[in-house]
């Protein structure tokens, strides 16, 4: 007995001086941080706020501290970049260093989660090769009819919702737009979710994102320990939603394939790569696809839900964006592409919208090789995560002076020049930046401006000031719905 209870003291304060051990990681390199607690490190909070909540506080706390501050996740180091030189240099001139995002994927047991945005090294970079000409703006032109056809059942179905004016749940409305959208766009599929709320491709859509599998903490855990995660066969996605879409993907493949149809899509632009000698697996296809859908129906749904939420609350601005529609719209004789393409003050109302609300609050870069940061003895050792706090900085004075403040102007040409490059990063920047930045801004312009150019939107009742974040979700989302009252013209 005397023996067992001196083998467990040994253990347990080995285990002690292990854990302070790892907890000086930051202090030996001469690095700031705040100070951890066992067994969460820094991130505790994190299990019941938004990410973009958590982050700000963090930032707030360590604004003293210069270029850069140490975090604990659990164990494990983290480093945070506040410093705009120094995030141009990790995302852009010193990429090498920095090539990959660290997130997990389960590529035997969850496909469709080894997608261009999870995939690393090689592999990502063979992809990222392969798919870049599908998103040209040529290719972009081509796909405009069908989601300008989809913006007219958007205005049918507020028309018919609306009438003479009434409350409208705005995010779930914009959310069945852009399902409709990237239905169309993606798959060449009849999504319906306008005329029909319950529709697959919305309800899947949902368990994606209103509905994750894990938390946001816990996914984190995973991206610590991907090996540990492939080993017990963790998956990312819900099975029922992954299955639905990878056996969409496979039985639109196949017909296209036996009855030679072509239609001007994503999936049939990835068909044609197969045509040309580039070798994509159904796996592949299935993953893109995947991607293209979840990455474009909520990141463009709330974008368009929080700029038309902001619009309602300045009436001003409103009308300034109208008259800016209404007037691309006459001079082009429609809703056309170059239409869309020549609204310059909405797409000032859309930036300030992705200023405040970025959908990823956190952008993430784990490094391959040690990185000695410029003007400094500190080295990020391979394989540290570097976190760049999108949201903190976007809604830092010295760079947005009165932040919280909706406020387009900030994106005229004369001050979007002078602004510095890592102070916007809605999506991302360098070799990894968003390879769907033109889609999504695409959808954005054609749905607000349907809406703007026939429907007026106020505030209601109903409506929450300020809008309070969601803590389920990856992204950055409403955690309740968004309702404002909708009037037609």
């Amino acid at each position: 007995m005397s023996t067992l209870i001196v083998a467990l003291l040994i253990l347990l304060t080995s285990a002690i001086l292990y854990v302070k051990h790892k907890f000086t990681y930051w202090s030996r390199r001469n690095v700031p941080f705040p100070e951890p607690h066992f067994p969460y490190g820094n991130f505790k909070e994190l299990w019941k706020s938004s990410a973009a909540t958590f982050s700000s506080k963090i930032y707030s706390q360590m604004a003293h501290c210069g270029r850069f501050f140490g975090l604990y996740f659990f164990l494990e180091p983290i480093l945070v970049v506040t410093d705009l030189d120094l995030i141009k240099a990790i995302m852009i001139k010193d990429f090498a260093h920095f090539p990959d995002r660290g997130q997990y994927c389960n590529a035997r047991d969850d496909p469709v989660s080894a997608h261009l945005f999870n995939i690393e090294g090689q592999a990502w970079r063979s992809l990222r090769a392969k798919l870049t000409p599908t998103f040209t703006s040529g290719k972009m032109k081509s796909m405009f009819p069908t989601l300008r056809a989809v913006g007219d059942n958007l205005a049918r179905c507020l028309e018919v919702v609306v009438g003479d004016g009434s409350d409208v749940e705005l995010k779930d409305c914009m959310a069945r737009f852009t399902t409709d959208v990237i239905g169309s766009c993606a798959f060449g599929i009849e999504c319906n979710s306008l005329e029909d709320p319950g529709s697959r491709f919305r309800s899947f859509g949902q368990q994606i994102f209103d509905r994750p599998r894990h938390s946001t903490a816990f996914r984190l855990l995973l991206k610590t320990f991907p090996g540990v995660g492939r080993f017990l066969g963790i998956k990312l996605l819900r099975t029922e939603a992954t299955s639905f879409f990878y056996k969409t993907v496979q039985d639109t493949v196949e017909y296209r394939k036996a009855n030679g149809v072509e239609r001007n899509d994503f999936l049939n632009l990835l068909l044609e790569l197969e045509k040309k000698g580039v070798d994509l697996s159904m796996n592949e296809i299935a993953a893109q696809s995947f991607l293209f859908f979840a990455a474009g129906f909520e990141t463009s749904s709330s974008t368009q839900t929080f700029c038309l939420y902001e619009l309602s609350l300045r009436p001003e601005i409103q009308d300034k964006a109208r008259k800016c529609v209404v007037e691309a719209l006459e001079k082009y004789g429609g809703l056309t592409y170059e239409a869309v393409c020549d609204m310059g003050y909405l797409d000032q109302c859309i930036n300030e919208t992705l200023r405040k609300y970025p959908t990823l609050p956190i952008l993430e870069r784990q490094t391959f090789k040690d990185y000695q940061i410029p003007d400094s003895d500190v080295i990020i050792q391979k394989g540290v995560r570097v976190q760049i706090p999108v949201y903190a900085i976007q809604h830092d004075e010295r760079y947005y002076p009165d932040p919280d403040r909706f406020d387009p102007d900030r994106f005229s040409p004369e001050h979007a020049a002078n602004r510095h490059i890592s102070a916007f990063l809605p999506f991302g920047e360098g070799p990894r930046v968003c390879i769907g930045q033109r889609f999504g801004m695409l959808q954005s312009r054609v749905g607000i401006a349907t809406v703007l150019s026939k429907f007026r939107v106020s505030s209601c009742a109903k409506s929450q000031v300020p809008l309070q974040i969601s803590s389920k979700s990856a992204v950055l989302q409403p955690r309740q719905g968004v309702w404002l009252r909708v009037e037609p013209l």
